[in-house]
C-alpha cells in the first residue's frame, strides 16, 4: 500500500488528551446474596418439585457476572431437587452451530465446571405456534422437552429498534430460544416489525411451554450490576418495560459531541450485539449521540469468535481485523437479522496509523487542525477516553468530565500500530 502511505503521509495528528467520564450509577455490591434473597422473596421455587429437569437459558452477551449468576440459579434450583442443564439462547450466534454457540458460553466464563452442570447445546427446535402475520414461533427442543425453562439475561436497549421490549428476556424468548431459525423467523420483516414480533413470540412461550421464571439484570454505565431482578414468568411482559427504562438511563455515552472521526479499539459481540453499538457510535435509535464524520474500527475480539458484525458501519479498518474475521459467522448472522450493511467491509488499511490518517483526511473539516478526534477502548467502557488536544477545553467546562493527562503524541510502533489505549 506505498501509494497510500503516500497520500496520507502529510497528514498531522493532534495531540490527544485522556479525560475521564463521571455517570451517575448504583452498583450491586453481593450480587450472589441480592439473586439468593431474590429468589427467595419472589417465591418462584414454589413450582420446582424433586426431579424436574430445568433448562436454564443462557445468551451471548456479556453480562456482568454472568458465570457467578448462572451458578447460582444452577445451585438454587438443585436445593429444590431439580436436576438443571444449560441451554444456549442464542440464535444464530456462534456460526450457528451447536458447538459453535458452547464456545461462545465457554468464551464468556460458562462451562459445565464453572456452573456445576450440563450444557446441552443443540440447534434444533419445535415449532409451538404461528403467529397471524405467518411467521412461525420456535423454541429449543431441549428446552421444550425439559419440565422447566428459567431464563438469565441483561435488560439492555436495541442497537436497532425500539419498543416497550428489547434486549432482555422477551427477546430471549423469541430470538435467542429460537435457535437460528426461530431468529430468522422474528427478523423475517425486518426492524420495523422487530418490537411487536417478539412480544407477540414471547405471549405464544408463555402459553405454550413451561417457564418459570426470568433472572434479569440491569447494569450500570461501568457495566456492572445495578440490579437483579427475579420475575416470575407470569410476571415478565409487565415488569420488563419499567427494567428497560431503568436501563436505557443507565447508558454510558460520549459526553463531548460532535465528533468528527471517532476510534473504536475494538468491536465485538460481548460488548454489543451489534459488535459497536450505535447508540453510542451514533446513528442508533436512541438520539443521544451524533453520528461522527469517520468511524474507525480497529480490532476484533477474540471473544467474538470471527463475528464482525457491526464492522460495515466503520469507514476504515485495519488489516488485522480483516484477518480475524470468519465471513461464514459474521454472514449468518446478518442474514438472520437481515442487517446486511453491518458486514460490508469498510476500507482496509494496512495499520492503525494509515486507518486514523485516512479517516481525518477524509473527515471533511477545512482546517484539520480543527478536527474533533475521541478514542475510546470499546462501545462498553466509556469512563476513560481520550479526545483531540482542541477539545480540552470543552472537556474542563463540562460537569461530568474531568481531563486527567497532559497532551500527548501517538504512540505507534514500528508496524504504525497502537498499543492498548490503557498504555497511552
Amino acid at each position: 500500500m506505498g501509494i497510500l502511505t503516500e497520500l496520507l503521509q502529510d497528514v498531522a495528528l493532534p495531540k490527544m488528551v485522556k479525560v475521564r467520564q463521571h455517570f451517575t450509577v448504583n452498583e450491586l455490591q453481593d450480587a450472589a446474596g441480592a439473586l439468593r434473597k431474590g429468589i427467595y422473596e419472589a417465591g418462584v421455587t414454589g413450582r420446582i418439585k424433586p426431579g424436574m429437569r430445568v433448562a436454564v437459558a443462557v445468551g451471548s452477551r456479556g453480562m456482568a457476572e454472568l458465570p457467578l449468576l448462572v451458578k447460582v440459579v444452577v445451585e438454587e434450583l438443585r436445593s429444590c431437587g431439580a436436576e438443571p442443564f444449560v441451554v444456549p439462547a442464542m440464535g444464530s450466534h456462534g456460526g450457528a452451530t451447536a458447538g459453535g454457540q458452547t464456545e461462545m458460553l465457554a468464551s464468556l466464563g460458562v462451562t459445565e465446571s464453572s456452573v456445576g452442570c450440563p450444557i446441552v447445546s443443540s440447534m434444533d427446535v419445535v415449532e409451538i405456534g404461528v403467529l397471524d402475520n405467518g411467521l412461525a414461533v420456535l423454541l429449543d427442543k431441549n428446552a421444550f422437552d425439559a419440565d422447566g425453562i428459567v431464563l438469565i439475561n441483561r435488560i439492555k436497549p436495541h442497537t436497532a429498534f425500539v419498543g416497550t421490549y428489547e434486549s432482555g428476556l422477551v427477546k430471549m424468548m423469541a430470538i435467542g430460544l429460537g435457535k437460528h431459525q426461530g431468529a430468522a423467523s422474528c427478523h423475517a420483516l425486518g426492524f420495523k416489525h422487530m418490537a411487536e414480533n417478539i412480544f407477540q413470540m414471547a405471549r405464544v412461550h408463555l402459553k405454550k411451554a413451561n417457564y418459570l421464571f426470568g433472572i434479569a439484570t440491569v447494569e450500570n454505565a461501568y457495566d456492572r450490576l445495578d440490579r437483579i431482578a427475579v420475575v416470575p414468568a407470569a410476571d415478565i411482559l409487565a415488569v420488563e418495560p419499567g427494567l428497560l427504562a431503568e436501563a436505557k438511563k443507565n447508558m454510558p455515552r460520549i459526553l463531548l459531541q460532535p465528533i468528527d472521526v471517532l476510534i473504536v479499539d475494538q468491536l465485538g459481540k460481548e460488548f454489543s450485539g451489534g459488535g459497536m453499538d450505535p447508540n453510542v457510535t451514533g446513528g442508533g435509535p436512541l438520539p443521544s449521540q451524533h453520528r461522527p464524520a469517520r468511524l474507525v474500527a480497529l480490532d476484533l475480539t477474540e471473544r467474538s469468535h470471527g463475528n464482525a458484525i457491526g464492522v460495515g458501519n466503520a469507514h476504515f479498518t485495519t488489516r488485522r481485523l480483516f484477518e480475524k474475521v470468519d465471513l461464514a459467522a459474521t454472514y449468518a448472522n446478518c442474514i438472520t437479522a437481515t442487517i446486511v450493511e453491518s458486514g460490508r467491509i469498510p476500507l482496509i488499511m494496512d495499520s492503525d496509523s494509515l486507518a486514523i490518517k485516512g479517516a481525518v483526511k477524509t473527515c471533511k473539516v477545512a482546517a484539520l487542525e480543527k478536527v474533533r478526534i475521541v478514542r475510546v477502548s470499546n462501545t462498553l467502557h466509556l469512563s476513560e477516553i481520550y479526545v483531540s488536544e482542541n477539545m480540552t477545553a470543552e472537556a474542563e467546562q463540562h460537569p461530568d468530565v474531568t481531563v486527567a493527562g497532559q497532551p500527548a503524541e501517538w504512540l505507534f510502533d514500528a508496524d504504525g500500530n497502537l498499543p492498548d489505549i490503557g498504555s497511552w
